[in-house]
């Protein structure tokens, strides 16, 4: 196993007197791809929002074994950590080019930006097709595309995607997470935050599954596809 790119230990979060995350404890090595799975209000994007220190923590937080607990959102983001949050949060009176060179906005290096934005167009031709078009009038699938992409123009060292299938086809759900599949091939780790558990369990390595802001199993995602609890909780499955 790799080191890890993110490590967590006895984390607890939320939102003044209201916790919402109790004593969660994962990693994320180099190389992967980590599904956290679980309902609506189990606490998934409010550790995603900890992890990018947009919401106040206690406990362990480590990329790369510089401990996050102090670093402001910015820091964290010139680290590589990068999120694509829930609802895309596009800027949508933008056209789409304007929004993928967004994503860049701290980068120097014209050359390096430019690769990015070639590689984007690779990903997604769609984006490359429409560069020109306001980004509020895309598809909901295109939409989540651009905001993949732009995540992408930051060059992140770890993705995290919060509930990137929410509300879009299944045809469309299986292109973006191909091209999740690609990313990682290209070098970006990845935590995907996922509320559609079939989906996410596809194209994992690693699973943790939440409840009630607690990590109830963990382990490789195709032994917990099959565990019966959470086929029962999750897949509809009896």
């Amino acid at each position: 196993m790799t080191a890890p790119v993110i490590e967590v230990a006895g984390l607890c979060a939320g939102y003044g007197e209201a916790r919402v995350l109790f004593d969660v404890s994962l990693a994320v090595h180099a190389g992967e791809i980590v599904t956290l799975v679980g309902s609506n209000g189990a606490g998934k994007t409010t550790l995603l929002r900890a992890l990018s220190r947009l919401v106040d923590s206690t406990g362990t937080l480590r990329m790369l074994g510089r401990d996050l607990g102090r670093l402001r959102p910015e820091q964290v983001f010139e680290l590589g950590a990068v999120q694509v949050p829930e609802g895309r949060q596009l800027f949508d009176r933008m056209t789409v080019e304007d929004n993928l060179w967004m994503g860049a906005y701290r980068r120097r290096d014209r050359a390096a930006i430019e690769k990015s934005l070639g590689e984007v167009h690779r990903l997604f031709p769609v984006l490359a097709e429409r560069r020109a078009q306001i980004a509020g009038s895309l598809s909901g699938g295109e939409q989540q595309m651009c905001a993949l992409g732009r995540a992408l123009m930051a060059d992140p060292k770890l993705l995290m995607v919060d509930e990137m299938s929410l509300g879009l086809a299944p045809v469309v759900v299986d292109e973006l997470l191909a091209a999740l599949l690609e990313v990682r091939r290209r070098g970006v780790t990845v935590l995907l935050v996922e509320q559609d558990v079939f989906a996410a369990f596809s194209i994992a390595d690693r699973a943790y599954v939440l409840e009630t802001g607690r990590i109830v199993r963990e382990g490789r995602a195709a032994d917990l596809a099959q565990d019966p609890q959470v086929r029962r909780a999750y897949l509809g499955a009896d």
